[in-house]
C-alpha cells in the first residue's frame, strides 16, 4: 500500500510540473503574441537629419526583431510641441519614448548632462558615455528615480557659439553679443559665465529670433544645427567646445515595465544599436559639417590654447559650484574626480 501511494505520489508530482512547463511556456507564447504601438518623438530634427534616420533605425529594429508586433509612430521636431511640453508628455506617459536634452525641471540632478567643460576633448567624452562609462552609469538611477529608463546617450559632438556680424573668442569680446540658449540648468548660466547675454529660448523658435534680431545667434549646438537650420542667418561658428552635445534616448518607465522580458530586449537591444552605431559615427559626422559649413561661407573658429584655458578656468569656477548646489556631494565628488584635467 506504501509503493502505491508513493508511486501516486510520484505521478502527481510529475504531472504537476509538466502542467506548470507547459503553464509557463504557454505565458511565453502568449507574451511573444503581445502587440504595441508607441509614439516616439523627437524634439529637434526632421525626418532626413542624422536623429531624424536614427529614430527610423531604432523604429525598424523593433518591428523586424518582433516579426511586426511593435510598432513606432515617429514624431518630428515641433510635431507634437516644444522641449518641456513633450518632456512632461513622456514623464505621464502619453508619449513612451523619446530623443531629447532632458529638462532640468523635474530633477536637477540632470544638470550633470550639461556640466561645462566636464570633458574636454573626444577621447575624454566617448569613454565618459559608453555603456559602461562612468558618466552613464551615474545617469542611470537619476532617470530611474524620475520614473524613466535610460537606453544610454545619443552623442553628436562639442557645442560652439553661432553669430551673425560678430564673433568672439574671450570673455571680454562676448561682451554685449546676444546668443539663444536652451533654457535648461545650467547652459545659460554657462553662456553668460563665457560673457555672452544667454537668451533662454525653445528651439523652434530660434531662427524667427536670429532673423528679427532678438538674438544675434545659437549656443552649445555642434555646428550642424547651426548650418543646417540657420545657414543664411549666421555668419561664424567658433568651436568653444564648452559643452559636450549629447542627447538621451528615453522611454516612460511605466510602459517599460508593462513589457514582457523578451518586449524589454527586443527594445533595449536596437536601442544599443543606434547608441553604438552614432558613437562611431558622431566625431567624423561633426567634422563633415564642419567642411560643409566653411565651404558654403560661414567661418569656422577655433579658439587659441590660451583662450580656451581662459574660458574653461573661468567657467568651472563659476558654474560648477552653481552645479554643486544642486547634487548632493558624493555625485559632485565623483564628478570632480572624473572630469578631465585641463593640459
Amino acid at each position: 500500500m506504501t509503493n502505491v501511494l508513493n508511486t501516486t505520489t510520484r505521478v502527481a508530482r510529475k504531472m504537476a510540473v509538466c502542467v506548470s512547463l507547459a503553464f509557463a511556456l504557454t505565458s511565453v507564447a502568449l507574451a511573444s503574441d503581445d502587440r504595441h504601438t508607441f509614439n516616439l518623438a523627437l524634439e529637434s530634427g526632421d525626418r532626413d537629419s542624422v536623429q531624424g534616420r536614427s529614430m527610423q533605425l531604432w523604429s525598424d529594429l523593433i518591428e523586424e526583431n518582433s516579426d511586426g508586433r511593435m510598432k513606432l509612430n515617429i514624431f518630428y521636431q515641433g510635431e507634437l510641441g516644444g522641449q518641456q511640453e513633450m518632456f512632461d508628455q513622456l514623464v505621464r506617459g502619453n508619449i513612451q519614448m523619446m530623443i531629447t536634452w532632458p529638462q532640468t525641471s523635474y530633477d536637477e540632478r540632470l544638470a550633470v548632462n550639461y556640466i561645462p567643460y566636464l570633458t574636454l576633448g573626444w577621447d575624454d567624452a566617448l569613454e565618459a558615455y559608453a555603456k559602461d562609462g562612468w558618466l552613464k552609469t551615474l545617469l542611470e538611477s537619476v532617470y530611474a528615480d524620475l520614473g524613466l529608463k535610460y537606453f544610454g546617450p545619443y552623442p553628436e559632438g562639442f557645442g560652439g557659439i553661432a553669430t551673425k556680424d560678430k564673433y568672439a573668442t574671450s570673455h571680454q569680446g562676448a561682451e554685449g553679443i546676444k546668443v539663444r540658449s536652451a533654457p535648461v540648468f545650467p547652459l545659460p548660466q554657462t553662456v553668460q559665465a563665457m560673457g555672452f547675454q544667454a537668451v533662454p529660448i525653445d528651439w523652434n523658435e530660434v531662427y524667427t529670433s536670429i532673423q528679427t534680431g532678438v538674438v544675434d545667434g545659437d549656443s552649445s549646438n555642434v555646428i550642424y544645427w547651426d548650418y543646417e537650420y540657420f545657414r543664411d542667418q549666421l555668419d561664424y561658428y567658433v568651436h568653444s567646445k564648452h559643452n559636450f552635445s549629447g542627447y538621451a534616448l528615453l522611454m516612460n518607465g511605466d510602459t517599460w515595465e508593462e513589457l514582457d522580458a523578451e518586449d524589454q530586449r527586443i527594445i533595449a537591444d536596437a536601442a544599443q544599436v543606434v547608441i553604438e552605431k552614432q558613437f562611431n559615427d558622431a566625431r567624423a559626422e561633426d567634422e563633415k559639417w564642419i567642411a560643409a559649413a566653411q565651404e558654403a561661407g560661414m567661418r569656422y573658429i577655433e579658439p587659441s590654447p590660451e583662450e580656451m584655458a581662459a574660458w574653461v578656468e573661468r567657467v568651472r569656477a563659476e558654474v560648477w559650484p552653481l552645479v554643486a548646489e544642486k547634487l548632493d556631494p558624493d555625485l559632485m565628488n565623483a564628478i570632480r574626480a572624473n572630469a578631465s584635467v585641463p593640459q
